[in-house]
Order: structure tokens, then sequence, then C-alpha cells
């Protein structure tokens, strides 16, 4: 069994027709599918709704198209991102499981999914939740056939994040939070972060105080959303294993700043593609399915020693300003604005940086 993956566009909020043109041209059947990660153009924030909005459109396509039931369609994973901020366009990016290429010897992608133990409201923020994504990470792990943490290269979850409501069903319990409802995003993004890590080697166990204090803890793989749409961690792992069919390959370099243009490539190159020193957008000859990124405002106000305004701007949020500079770095990188790039990057990626996952397509 191999891996297809097409990237579609989305024409509004509740559009699948992308992904019935891809299913109706024969690139996938609808019961392939096994997981999408996508762009919605809402506003990011905890009352972005456009994401249940797609998740619902991709689901009842599922369902007009496939044969899978109603509760079998529910539990395909599914990560929508808010916010198409500057140049980036509404799109996802679906992965299908199908017999079409063939075994090949070679190392491509290969994909598992896992969801965690449930995550309740006093966990966000703590090391329950750490010890629960860890444990879902590595399930999904095994669900991939992966066996050295090495060999992955992106894993894109999403999580829980506390609401009016849960934060009195915690208190009716006798549970306090770790966290204000406004403020969860961020920190069940950032907990997260550190079970993946913690998953696949990268650093230790955090202690209690450290979790979204120490940034010098982080994976360099890791992509958190959080949302109101869910109670557990929705986890999506996809690394490159040996014998695993298909012609797609994944790489992944960290991007230190938001202009960081050079991690873009060297994500690229990670993936398996031949580029020259200097890389421009026609170098990639169209191999580039997509490119996955996470970035948040420097704390220091800082970048590259010029003084920012995005932590200081009362009007826009800096987390759209953040994914407006980084989309617009991305999408002159690549030569095609349909770019995931996603904020909240506590313990994702350095302090004021990043990962950057690229899939390509390496041939038979």
């Amino acid at each position: 069994m191999a891996i297809e993956v097409a990237k579609v566009e989305l024409k509004n909020v509740q559009d699948a027709s992308g992904l019935e043109a891809a299913i109706a041209k024969g690139q996938f059947r609808a019961d392939e599918v096994i997981a999408v990660i996508g762009k919605t153009e809402g506003n990011g924030g905890v009352n972005d709704f456009t994401r249940i909005l797609a998740d619902q459109a991709f689901r009842r396509t599922f369902l007009k198209l496939g044969s899978r039931s109603e509760a079998a369609v529910a539990q395909i994973p599914m990560v929508w991102s808010g916010g198409c901020d500057g140049v980036i366009t509404p799109h996802a990016t679906v992965f299908a499981r199908n017999a079409k290429t063939g075994p090949a010897p070679k190392s491509r992608l290969a994909i598992g999914t896992a969801m965690s133990a449930e995550l309740l409201p006093e966990d966000i923020g703590r090391p329950a939740m750490v010890e629960k994504v860890a444990a879902g990470v590595r399930a999904a792990m095994r669900d991939a056939g992966i066996e050295d943490s090495a060999d992955v290269h992106y894993v894109q979850t999403k999580t829980p994040l506390l609401t009016v409501d849960s934060v009195a069903e915690a208190h009716a319990r006798g549970k306090e939070v770790a966290c204000e409802v406004h403020e969860s995003m961020g920190v069940s993004n950032g907990t997260t972060g550190l079970g993946i890590a913690v998953a696949l080697n990268e650093i230790r166990m955090p202690k209690a105080e450290e979790i979204c204090h120490n940034l010098d803890l982080y994976s360099s793989v890791a992509s958190c959303s959080s949302g109101v749409e869910l109670t557990q961690a929705q986890i999506v792992l996809l690394g490159n294993r040996q014998g695993a069919g298909g012609r797609y390959r994944i790489g992944h370099a960290v991007m230190k700043d938001a202009l960081d243009i050079d991690a873009i490539y060297d994500a690229i190159r990670n993936a398996g593609l031949d580029l020259p020193e200097r890389p421009r957008a026609e170098d990639l000859k169209g191999r580039v399915v997509n490119c996955f990124m996470k970035c948040e405002a420097d704390r220091t106000g800082k970048l590259r020693g010029r003084r920012q305004i995005m932590l200081d701007d009362s009007d826009v949020p800096w987390h759209r300003h953040a994914k407006a500079a980084v989309g617009g770095v991305a999408a002159a990188a690549l030569g095609d604005p349909a770019v995931f790039v996603s904020v909240d990057a506590m313990h994702q990626g350095p302090q004021g940086g990043g990962p950057c996952i690229a899939i390509i397509d390496a041939g038979e």
C-alpha cells in the first residue's frame, strides 16, 4: 500500500469541489483517504468556526462518494488551521492510502494516525497532557510502521482548548485549570509540542514549571493546532519508511526566524530534491506538493536586530501579522500561495522560528 497526496483549493468555507475532482479523476477513492490537513479563511481564533464548516463539507463528501459508515468517516483525522492572512490561499492537503503505485524498495512517505486518551480541561498546560500526547505519538509511529524516531519528519496535531463551559465543568469537579480561555490555544499547542518532543526523544520529560516557560525545549517536527471541536489529541504522523511504496518523500528543517527562506529550501533538500546553492521557485519544477510551517512573533520584539511592532499592535493581533509575513516568504520560495502556515509555535521550533516540513514528488 502506498500513500497518495493531493493539494486542493477551497473556493469558499464549505467547498469540497477540489476533493470531489481528485476523486472523480481517479487520483484516489473516497474510501482510501486517511487524513486531511487544511487552511481555512477565518480569524484563526478560538471562535473560528470556518474550521468546523470545512470539516463538515469534507466529511459529507466522503459519505456521499464512499461506502464508509458515518461513524467511520467521523474517525478520519482532519486538522484544520484557521486564518489565511496575507497571500495564503485556503486549501487542503489530502492523504490517501492505495495500491496504485505498488510497493517500492526505496524509502517513501508513510503515515500513521492515532487519538490520544481524553484530555481534560485541567490537563491543558500540565505534565498529564505531555504524557498523554507522547503516548499517542508513539501509537501513531507504530501505525506508520516507523521504528526510528529520526525517520519522523512531521507530526501534525489538533487538540482541545478551553471554553467557558469546559472551565465551569472542571470547577464543578473541584479542578483548577492552568490558564485563561483565550490563552489556552497557545498553551494547548505548546504543551502538545512538548509531548511530541518527548515521544521522539528530542527532549527529556519537562518539569511542570518548564511548560510554556522554558522555550529552549522544543520539537523540530511538531505542528500543533487546537480548537473547540474535540476532546482528544488528534495525531497525524508522517515520515519515510523503507519499502513504503508510492512516489512521495518528506523532509524537514527549522526556520530560525520569520525571514529564514533558506530553511524552506533545506526542508525540500532534506526530502530528497536536489537544488542549486541559491534556489528559486523555478528550480522546484512543480515537484513540491506542499510545505507546512509553524511561526510566531519573536518575544524580544526584534527581527534580525530590527524593531518589530506586531506585539504592540492593538488593531491587528500578532498572530495575523506573523502568519501573513511567513506566508509571504513561503509563497515566494515555492511560487505558490497555497501554503500551510500556522501560528502559536511555542515549543515548536526555536523562539521566533518554527519547524518547516516539505513533501515532494520523488518520482516512480
